[in-house]
């Protein structure tokens, strides 16, 4: 016996079936932890870079952006609080971003530089530079 499916439901079964390897798909960790600073832009739109100065020491810079992206469900994968790299969930897909921050020291404070980059997809609908401005923009100047 064979079983014919409507194209509807063949559709929705590809849809669960690339939603589910989107959630599920390994990270590799080398590929994703990068220098914010010197790391190459994607050559699609779907990333966000942000450079700024907190007054904050470097300590408090990174438990303030710590506090941040755990509250929002983010992971630090790789490196530590100085030079780390998060994976970030997008709310509705669960798709993976991935958000790399180095913190400097300097003599007003510290420097933030940060990459925050979109694995799946052509356009991120400036979700990752929302994304950067609630973390390190709202960080005192």
């Amino acid at each position: 016996m064979t079983i014919v499916l409507p194209g509807v439901a063949v559709l929705a079964v590809a849809f669960v079936g690339f939603a589910l390897w989107v959630r599920m798909a390994p990270t590799d960790v080398m590929r994703w932890h990068v220098d914010p600073g010197t790391a190459q832009a994607p050559s699609s739109p779907n990333f966000a870079r942000l450079e700024q100065t907190t007054s904050l020491a470097p300590a408090q810079a990174a438990a303030a952006i710590a506090a941040q992206a755990t509250d929002e469900g983010a992971a630090q994968i790789a490196g530590d609080a100085m030079f780390g790299t998060w994976i970030a969930r997008t709310r509705v897909m669960g798709y993976p971003d991935y958000v790399s921050i180095r913190l400097t020291p300097g003599d007003a404070g510290t420097q933030v530089t940060a990459i925050s980059r979109s694995r799946f997809g052509h356009s991120d609908m400036g979700v990752n530079a929302a994304r950067l401005r609630r973390w390190v923009g709202r960080l005192p100047q």
